[in-house]
């Protein structure tokens, strides 16, 4: 992993489907030290991270947090990379307002489902975190049974706030602020990869 991002990194994070890139690059951006892998089969919200990080690039100051040179793009499903990510590499990994596959027929392409959980538990690091928010209610009960049911999660949620209200780290992407502007409440659900 040291050789993606041309020297050691304090940790790895993984964001699946970025969409407009908005809270990777702001997450890049407050975490200078932290190599972000972002995933995104959509060459528009490809397009909208890389003109955020010319735009970083091309403004005075430019110092190395603000160059958002820790970010790494995959420009395809997130799934193709499971084979070459190493067991124990990402420490937080978000999949933020994705593709809820809303038809039942559909519900097989959703990126959290029990063959993919298996994935992330082998990649993802002792006690990293899993952000997952998203408006689509039944995606939403979906992933809490999903990954409920897996033995390597445990949610950390000891009150209703605690997945009613976005956390200060946790930035807001377009998604997110259309659906409120829509009226519809999000759920913002943190699960941590138990110890092996």
């Amino acid at each position: 992993m040291e050789a993606l991002f041309n020297g050691p990194q304090k940790d790895i994070w993984l964001e699946v489907g970025f969409g407009g890139g908005e809270h990777l690059a702001k997450q890049a951006r407050a975490h200078p030290d932290i190599g972000m892998i972002g995933c995104e089969p959509f060459v528009n919200g490809v397009a909208g991270l890389l003109a955020r990080i010319q735009e970083a690039r091309t403004q005075e100051a430019r110092t190395q947090e603000e160059s958002l040179s820790n970010i790494r793009i995959f420009d395809d499903d997130a799934r193709l990379l499971f084979d070459v990510l190493p067991d124990a590499s990402i420490g937080r990994m978000f999949v933020l307002f994705a593709d809820p596959w809303p038809k039942k027929r559909h519900h097989g392409r959703r990126f959290i489902n029990t063959e993919s959980l298996d994935e992330l538990a082998r990649i993802l690091k002792n006690g990293a975190v899993l952000r997952f928010a998203s408006d689509h209610m039944g995606y939403v009960r979906w992933t809490l049974e999903h990954i409920l049911r897996h033995p390597c999660f445990s949610w950390l949620a000891e009150g209703p706030g605690d997945w009613r209200r976005r956390r200060d780290d946790w930035f807001e992407t377009r998604y997110e602020k259309k659906a409120l502007e829509q009226g519809r409440a999000c759920v913002y659900l943190q699960f941590q990869r138990a110890p092996r």
